[in-house]
C-alpha cells in the first residue's frame, strides 16, 4: 500500500526483524539504514499465526494489552483471544469501532482472492496459514 501511495504521513519500511524494528541499538550495530528502525510505532504481520505468536509474546512477557482486530475485510472485525481478558476484549472493540468511525474500508476482494485467503472457522491454525509457509 505505501508503494502505491495508499499510506500518507507516515514513514513505511520493511520487512525489519522485530529486534531492529523497536531498538535502535540493535538496528545501529547491525547496520540498518532506516528511519523506521528502532522507531516503529506499529507491527504488521505477514500472516494470523505470525500475528499470534507476537501478540502472545507481547502480552504474556511484557505485560501488553492486545487489541485484536482484523483488517483486509469491508469492515474492520474486532478478534478476540477465548484467554483474553475483558481488558483485551475491550481495546479490541474501541479500535475497531475508531476505525470504522474514520472510515477505513476496503473494497470487496474478488471471487480468486477469497477463494485464497479467507477459510470458514472453526479449524485448526495450520489451516489459516498459506501451504508456502507452514
Amino acid at each position: 500500500m505505501a508503494r502505491q501511495g495508499q499510506i500518507a504521513g507516515a514513514e513505511v519500511d520493511g520487512p525489519l526483524a522485530f529486534d531492529n524494528a523497536i531498538s535502535e541499538r540493535a538496528a545501529r550495530e547491525k547496520g540498518i539504514d532506516s528511519p523506521v528502525a528502532g522507531q516503529a510505532d506499529i507491527l504488521l504481520m505477514p500472516d494470523l499465526v505470525s500475528g499470534n505468536v507476537l501478540a502472545k509474546n507481547l502480552e504474556y512477557h511484557a505485560g501488553a494489552t492486545a487489541a485484536g482486530v482484523v483488517m483486509g475485510l469491508m469492515v474492520p472485525v474486532m478478534l478476540s483471544s477465548r484467554a483474553d481478558p475483558p481488558k483485551a476484549r475491550l481495546a479490541g472493540l474501541a479500535v475497531a469501532a475508531l476505525m470504522y468511525r474514520a472510515g477505513i474500508r476496503l473494497p470487496t476482494p474478488t471471487a480468486p482472492e477469497t477463494e485464497s485467503t479467507f477459510h470458514c472457522a472453526p479449524q485448526p491454525e495450520s489451516a489459516c496459514c498459506p501451504r508456502e509457509v507452514c
